[in-house]
């Protein structure tokens, strides 16, 4: 098989420690790093090969496979690391139901050396995704454990490591492929793809690193900004409650040039540090320019860098604003999937392509469907000036166990990007799944409107929906998703007098369900298109009848016209804020993208430009 793009060679592991950054001289993220806002100097990707074994009768818990000496017989496969063992790029292409599967990554003698590890430090393993239930090993000890397929964690493994200079991780992770109230987003839980759902993607699928850092340091940090108060606070939080008081710094700077800084004393865990940034507006992050600050943070002996971009997100009389200015969202639907690697990119350089492809294409933000963000992926959208809605995959029914998993699992994602500028709105349900019978279940409307009050909570600084496409209880927006093919029919829908009846309490709207539930929903609100278009068209599965697609056409020409006359009929609603187009890539079955899963657009990419992007 040959080397997917990004893996490393056979043997080869460890991606090696980068030098000391300093942000005043404009420094940025290695283009790979899986937490762009929280640099520290020295790191190292655990990538490439690592011991595989499936456990189908669940034996490896008994027979202590976690253990030295004995774990090493037990892993008879090789796995590519970050890919799924469902992908053809892990090396194992395995799509059956293998509810447990068990890795042994190898940290090789002399690394820990060379991420300046020693006496009086701690080591943390970052994993930035394990499908669905993790426990990790290390040299044979339990080093912790993590519920949750989507939300990156961390363990501080210093205590677990043996004498040896060899060390090994050994993670095994368990995802019941049937278990409907997980948090699965497009994840089939049936045999094999079918309808709108895909591939399952089981174990490690996102980054797994290593850093080494002071006894004390910092373990989470954030931004709060607000253009209008000219304000950057910073949301530090300890590993653990200090001693005595932790002295901390805050540098901003720009262009090798600095532009605020504070000092202060941390005598919590955690703190927030105020930074006042003058003639802030000089320094706003808007879509036009995308500026972002260099930050540095020093708490006793912990150095980090981040970024920071100054911008404020609000809700106006039609429109999502920027900075106070109104925005028209030319959006696209971004599953993040790729045929050979499913939901995790080939490499970075595939992220790179995928934001110069929405661009290009003439869209102004995108939104990430039924997964939580990459971070690396948001990192890109800051310096882009793309402008995201957030998501996390949704269970498909709604029971104590998925409320309380999505609960848990959105609040860590939450709290881990919530310093992206690109994020514009948060989605935790999306299309009542996971809350199936919001209409008529009280318990179920009244969890939704906790999930967006839970939300703005956590961030107070950007619009918070209950619910995405219908069926809105506590929404910031109105977003409806509407597939209607029939340009004539968009065009008298969305007209003023359509929009004003769509806002009504117990109006059906698109797909025949109601868009405002109960009588806490404001209704005088923008109201975006948040999903259209589906159109189908793949020439070879158009003639078979195969592939899925909300409506299909069987020319580009067909494609074309058909394009050009939906978005022209959306466009002449003055009291729509924005759309969302369905989708940019063919995935899977689904054949309705503006690209195949190539990523090669099926029209002449002015063409396409011309249908979406600005007039």
């Amino acid at each position: 098989m040959a080397t997917p793009r990004g893996s490393r060679p056979p043997g080869d592991s460890i991606r090696g420690s980068r030098p000391p950054a300093d942000p005043i001289r404009g420094s940025r993220p290695p283009a790979d790093h899986p937490r762009p806002t929280m640099v520290r100097p020295h790191w190292a990707l655990l990538e490439g090969r690592a011991g595989f074994a499936h456990d189908d009768q669940d034996v490896g818990l008994r027979q202590g496979w976690f253990r030295e000496g004995r774990d090493a017989q037990a892993f008879d496969r090789t796995i590519r690391l970050p890919f799924p063992p469902e992908s053809r790029a892990s090396g194992i292409g395995d799509t059956g139901f293998h509810p447990v599967v068990w890795y042994r990554i190898a940290i090789p003698a002399g690394m820990l050396e060379s991420l300046g590890h020693g006496p009086g430090r701690r080591l943390l393993v970052h994993f930035g995704a394990v499908d669905h239930d993790a426990i990790v090993w290390v040299d044979g000890t339990e080093a912790g454990s993590h519920q949750g397929g989507q939300s990156a964690f961390t363990l501080d493994i210093t205590d677990c490591l043996g004498p040896g200079p060899d060390h090994h991780i050994v993670v095994r992770a368990h995802d019941d492929p049937t278990d409907r109230s997980q948090l699965r987003g497009k994840q089939d839980w049936q045999p094999r793809p079918h309808a709108i759902w895909y591939e399952r993607s089981t174990g490690i699928w996102r980054p797994v690193w290593l850093e080494s850092v002071p006894d004390t340091h910092i373990s989470q940090l954030s931004w709060r900004v607000s253009l209008r108060e000219g304000t950057a606070i910073a949301l530090i939080e300890l590993n653990h409650a200090p001693r005595r008081g932790v002295p901390v710094t805050v540098t901003l700077g720009l262009g090798g040039k600095p532009i605020a800084a504070t000092r202060a004393t941390l005598r919590e865990r955690a703190g927030r540090i105020r930074v006042s940034i003058p003639h802030a507006r000089r320094w706003a992050w808007s879509p036009a320019n995308p500026q972002l600050l260099d930050a540095t943070i020093s708490a006793g002996d912990d150095r980090v860098t981040s970024y920071v971009g100054m911008r404020d997100v609000s809700v106006g009389t039609r429109r999502l604003e920027i900075n106070g200015q109104p925005t028209y969202l030319r959006q696209v639907l971004e599953q993040c999937y790729w045929p050979d690697s499913l939901y995790t990119p080939p490499d970075v350089q595939a992220l790179d392509d995928e934001l110069a492809l929405i661009a290009g294409l003439g869209f102004n933000g995108l939104r990430i469907h039924q997964q939580t963000p990459d971070p690396r992926l948001l990192y890109r959208a800051d310096r882009a000036g793309l402008l995201v809605f957030a998501e996390i995959g949704n269970a498909m029914e709604y029971t104590p166990l998925a409320a309380r998993r999505l609960r848990r699992e959105w609040s860590d994602t939450v709290l881990a990007t919530r310093s992206h500028p690109s994020i514009v709105c948060w989605v935790p349900i999306n299309e009542s799944w996971g809350v199936p019978g919001i209409a008529h279940d009280a318990e179920q409307a009244a969890f939704a409107t906790a999930m967006a009050t839970l939300t703005r909570h956590l961030d107070p600084t950007r619009p918070a929906l209950s619910n995405d496409g219908w069926q809105h209880v506590d929404s910031d927006l109105l977003t409806l998703h509407d597939y209607t093919a029939r340009a004539v029919v968009l065009r008298r829908r969305y007209r003023h007098k359509g929009v004003q009846r769509l806002r009504t309490r117990d109006q059906v709207g698109p797909a025949a369900r109601f868009i405002v539930l109960g009588d806490e929903q404001r209704t005088q609100l923008p109201m975006l298109l948040d999903e259209c278009g589906g159109v189908r068209f793949a020439p070879g599965a158009a003639r078979r009848g195969g592939g899925w697609g909300y409506s299909s056409v069987r020319t580009a020409r067909g494609f074309r016209r058909r394009l050009a006359a939906i978005m022209t009929a959306i466009r002449s609603s003055d009291a729509l804020g924005g759309f969302c187009w369905t989708q940019l890539t063919d995935t899977a079955q689904e054949v309705n993208g503006l690209c195949d899963e190539q990523r090669r657009p099926k029209l002449d990419p002015e063409q396409l430009r011309a249908i979406f992007g600005p007039r």
